[in-house]
């Protein structure tokens, strides 16, 4: 079920199913910023990842000696969540095991996601308790993606993204194989902080960065003033993404966890990037989306 919230700047839509935003619309000369999820490209607008971000080696993964699978970022973007608040200026859905997440994820978990709005800016939060008798793992990111068609006539080839920050850094390299991680770094921007876009730019798949230097990143055109940007202060990964097919938007994706090496046979609380939380113990993370238009 769909909930909106609004207040002068701007209006939002998240719905229960994967508690995943549908709409990011501003009131001053109208824009509506979010994908709108047209399946010729891509069915989703910002689903949620969790309990793992990306893959894990063919869906599978190892927790005390156990085998368990689930699909690429987890169940998260594709459960149905419980609205449990709804204020003026914000929406709260929570997700928490059952019977069927214990079949495929072993853990007690509860996941809320809250959706505040301040001004022109909607803040995200996902928070996750610790339900169980013994500590949890898990790894946790967004999938937001972003209209690359603000006014009539542009492509992705009109816009580009600039980090806060000049940066020397590489990506993790992809496998377009696997979908998993090589181990390998790619060298990809050198004291620079722009990167303009094309369907070029991901043929390899997604770009990912590990502890950039930049805690904030913007999707500009180059025709107009309309922009958004994402605060992603405190999260040690961020992917970049679009289909490679000149698809009329792009993703920005900060992470707590990626898709596994090649080369991993651990235990899920060995791998990279995992999370752990102790008993009764709450983890919070949050980014920051602002728009103008």
């Amino acid at each position: 079920m769909n909930y909106k919230i609004e207040n002068k700047f701007l209006e939002i839509k998240a719905d229960t199913y994967g508690a995943e935003l549908h709409s990011i619309k501003t009131k001053n000369n109208p824009t509506e910023f979010l994908w709108n999820g047209n399946e010729e490209y891509w069915k989703y607008h910002a689903p949620i990842l969790f309990p793992i971000v990306g893959k894990v080696a063919n869906n599978k993964y190892s927790v005390q000696g156990k085998t368990y699978e689930l699909p690429q970022h987890g169940f998260g973007r594709i459960s149905e969540y419980e609205l449990i608040e709804q204020t003026q200026d914000s929406l709260t859905f929570e997700l928490k095991f059952n019977s069927e997440t214990i079949k495929v994820y072993p853990y007690k978990f509860s996941l809320k996601v809250n959706y505040k709005l301040i001004d022109n800016n909607v803040k995200v939060s996902y928070i996750v308790t610790n339900l169980d008798n013994a500590a949890i793992y898990f790894s946790i990111g967004a999938h937001p993606a972003f209209s690359c068609t603000l006014e009539s006539g542009e492509t992705i080839n009109d816009y580009y993204f600039e980090f806060s920050e000049n940066e020397n850094a590489s990506l993790m390299e992809l496998s377009t194989m696997t979908g998993l991680y090589t181990g390998k770094d790619i060298p990809f921007l050198n004291n620079e902080n722009k990167i303009p876009l094309s369907k070029e730019v991901f043929t390899n798949d997604a770009l990912v960065f590990r502890n950039l230097n930049s805690n904030k990143i913007y999707l500009r055109s180059r025709n107009h003033n309309k922009y958004m940007s994402m605060d992603f202060t405190g999260f040690p990964y961020l992917g970049l993404w679009s289909k490679a097919t000149g698809a009329p938007f792009v993703c920005i994706e900060p992470w707590f966890g990626h898709a596994d090496y090649e080369n991993f046979k651990g235990d899920f609380k060995d791998k990279e990037g995992v999370e752990v939380l102790e008993v009764g113990k709450t983890f919070e993370c949050s980014y920051i989306l602002e728009f103008v238009s």
